[in-house]
C-alpha cells in the first residue's frame, strides 16, 4: 500500500539521520527520533500520551544496534575510553532498569514529553557554549563515575535518549579530549540501552496493542527499520568526526535541538 511505502521511507530517512549523528556526536540519535517517532505514531491514531511513550522506548531500543555499529567505528580509530566506560557503565545498567521498569510506567505522556523536551534544551544549551574548562579538572575517581552512570541512566531510560546529553557535556568538563568524547559516549549508549529496553519490556508486557505491529511500549516496525538504516550510516558519521571541527557540527545540532524540543513541547501541552 502507497501509505506503508511512505511510512517505510519516513523510518529510513530518520535511521539514516539519526545514524549518521550517533556516529558524528556521540549521540544514540534518540533526541531526534522521539519527536518524529511521536508524529508518525499520532497520526497513525494512537493516543497522544501513549505515542509519546512508544516514541521513548522505540528510539532508546534502536540504539542498541546504533551503538554498535557505532563503537565498531570509533575503535578502530582507538578513540573509546573504555577505563571510563568500565567505571560508568554499572551505574547506567542500575540507573536505566529503574527508570524503564518503574519510573517510566509510572510517568503520565505530557510529563513525560515536557521532560524530554527540557532536557534537549539542556543539552542544545550546553552544546552551544564554548567555554574551556579549568585546565586541572580531570573525571572524578570510581565512585563519582557510579553516581555519573546511575544520573545517566535513570535520565536517558525517561526521555529515550543514549545519555551522551550528560556524559558528552561532563567529560568535555573534565577536560576529556572531544575525539574521545564522542567515541566514549557513543560507547556507553550501549548499556544505556540495552538496560533501558529490559525495563520497558518488563513496565509494558501487559499493554494490549496500540496498533498493529506493537509490542508493550516498542513498535517493532520503527524499530527494525530505523535500527538497520541508523546501523548503515554510523560508520559515516565516525569518519566526519575525525575529520572535520566538532565544536561546529556540535553547535548546528544544538539548532536542530532547540526545535525538536519546541516540537515535544506543543506535543506534551496537546496531548
Amino acid at each position: 500500500m502507497p501509505f506503508d511505502l511512505w511510512l517505510a521511507a519516513e523510518l529510513v530517512a530518520l535511521g539514516l539521520c539519526a545514524g549518521f549523528l550517533a556516529g558524528m556526536l556521540g549521540v544514540g540519535g534518540g533526541m531526534m527520533q522521539v519527536p518524529f517517532l511521536t508524529f508518525i505514531l499520532s497520526r497513525k491514531d494512537v493516543p497522544a500520551g501513549l505515542a509519546i511513550k512508544m516514541a521513548v522506548a522505540t528510539s532508546m531500543a534502536t540504539i542498541v544496534f546504533t551503538s554498535l555499529s557505532s563503537i565498531r567505528a570509533h575503535q578502530r580509530r582507538g578513540a573509546v575510553r573504555w577505563d571510563l566506560v568500565r567505571g560508568i557503565a554499572p551505574g547506567i545498567f542500575a540507573g536505566g532498569l529503574i527508570a524503564g521498569a518503574g519510573v517510566f510506567a509510572w510517568l503520565k505522556g505530557p510529563e513525560l514529553g515536557l521532560l524530554f523536551a527540557l532536557f534537549i534544551s539542556v543539552s542544545a544549551a550546553q552544546m552551544m557554549r564554548n567555554r574551556l574548562p579549568a585546565p586541572g579538572r580531570r573525571m572524578p575517581g570510581v565512585p563519582g563515575q557510579l553516581a555519573l552512570g546511575g544520573s545517566i541512566g535513570l535520565l536517558s531510560g525517561l526521555v529515550g535518549a543514549g545519555g551522551a546529553f550528560i556524559a558528552s557535556p561532563f567529560m568535555s568538563w573534565c577536560n576529556v579530549p572531544m575525539h574521545q568524547v564522542v567515541a566514549t559516549s557513543a560507547a556507553l549508549g550501549l548499556p544505556v540501552a540495552l538496560a533501558s529496553t529490559a525495563g520497558y519490556l518488563v513496565s509494558g508486557w501487559a499493554l494490549p496493542p496500540a496498533l498493529p505491529g506493537a509490542f508493550g511500549y516498542l513498535y517493532l516496525p520503527a524499530l527494525l527499520i530505523v535500527s538497520a538504516a541508523s546501523a548503515c550510516m554510523a560508520p559515516l558519521g565516525a569518519r566526519v568526526a575525525h575529520a572535520m571541527p566538532v565544536v561546529q557540527l556540535r553547535q548546528r545540532f544544538a539548532l536542530v535541538l532547540f526545535c525538536l524540543a519546541a516540537y515535544m513541547v506543543y506535543r506534551a501541552l496537546t496531548a
